[in-house]
């Protein structure tokens, strides 16, 4: 039985470790710290992040990340980005050439706008490097929901690793070479998914929903070009299917702390209500940083940015978005024959 290391113990590296399991793997799932391991052994259910539901016998958790490097070749890495360079670091201690490396994590390092794929070759050994990205709400794939995905690599061989361990009835596995892309795409969308979140709360309406997300994907767009993804890239499962789901799912975190917000709570208050970690927010203030650099109009995260640390409140962002000159509101697709400027 081949064994598949898997690093977090969140919702969902748990929901992967489960799944994997099921597919007949042994899976080595490392936890932060040697109780929590222990308590999952003993009960086969991550109380906190995926409470109720008994994961596969074929999964054990250890807080060895030594371990979990001599025991597995494929390697699954779901941490926050926060604290990804960090364990990236000390992962590749006990990491050789051989190993394949994948990352599930959708955020952007603050100080270097890295992603956590550059972060991983910056500090392992490893070039076999991959990320899995796509509307993957963990409850739903633990709950063994039919979904899909997308593996990106430059190495096929990664590709074709990471769909013959993760593919399976209820869980379906893309490809894509276009390993920035679809990266990127899973970071941004949870920006947008604050904004919906907030919307929902106050019952503003479909039309106000419909053109926030068509929007968010052109600015996302615009963005991934100018850092030279395949702009295309955004129109499949890690862009605009991540990008619906994250959107409009109360399951979705980044989109739970905008409902809370739109009830009227503190960023504080709705990030502790959560109780995990919500990408987007760090993300909101990394992207305005980048964009202004690049030149880049992104009018929904400027005016979220200004919700959430400018101190602006509601009535005014919104009366900003409404207000911006329809010239400089470009859809991103008017140059491929979509729809004109202004229309």
């Amino acid at each position: 039985m081949e064994t598949i290391g898997i690093i977090g113990g969140g919702s969902f590296g748990s929901a992967l470790a489960d799944l994997v399991g099921n597919r007949g793997y042994r899976v080595m799932q490392w936890h932060r710290d040697a109780a929590s391991a222990q308590r999952f052994n003993e009960l086969r259910v991550n109380e906190k992040y995926l409470p109720g539901i008994t994961l596969s016998e074929n999964v054990q958790a250890t807080a060895d990340l030594q371990a979990v490097a001599s025991a597995a070749r494929f390697i699954i890495v779901s941490v926050p980005s926060l604290y990804f360079r960090d364990i990236a670091r000390r992962l590749g201690n006990f990491l050789d050439g051989g190993h394949i490396l994948i990352s599930t994590t959708k955020g952007i390092e603050a100080h270097s706008f890295k992603l956590m794929s550059e972060v991983l070759r910056e500090e392992t050994c490893c070039l076999k490097i991959g990320s899995l990205s796509g509307p993957n709400l963990a409850k739903e794939i633990a709950a063994r929901k039919p979904s899909g995905t997308v593996i990106a690599s430059q190495y096929d061989e990664v590709i074709l690793k990471a769909q013959e361990i993760l593919s399976g009835p209820y869980f379906r596995v893309y490809s894509n070479h276009d390993l920035y892309g679809v990266e990127l795409g899973g970071v941004l969308k949870n920006v947008y998914a604050i904004a919906t979140g907030l919307v929902a709360a106050l019952k503003m309406g479909d039309n106000t929903m419909g053109m926030l997300i068509t929007r968010a994907l052109a600015e996302m767009s615009r963005l991934a070009e100018k850092m030279g993804a395949n702009p295309i890239t955004f129109l499949g499962l890690s862009g605009v299917g991540d990008l619906v789901t994250t959107c409009t799912s109360p399951l979705s975190r980044n989109y739970r702390v905008g409902f809370l917000l739109g009830q009227g709570h503190t960023l504080d208050e709705a990030i502790a209500n959560i109780g995990e970690v919500a990408e987007g927010i760090n993300t909101v203030r990394i992207v305005k940083e980048k964009a202004g650099q690049l030149g880049i109009r992104m009018h929904i995260l400027e005016g979220l940015h200004a919700l959430l640390f400018e101190g602006k409140d509601l009535p005014t962002v919104l009366q900003q978005l409404m207000n911006v000159p329809q010239m400089q509101d470009v859809e991103f697709m008017t140059r491929h024959g979509s729809e004109k400027p202004g229309v």
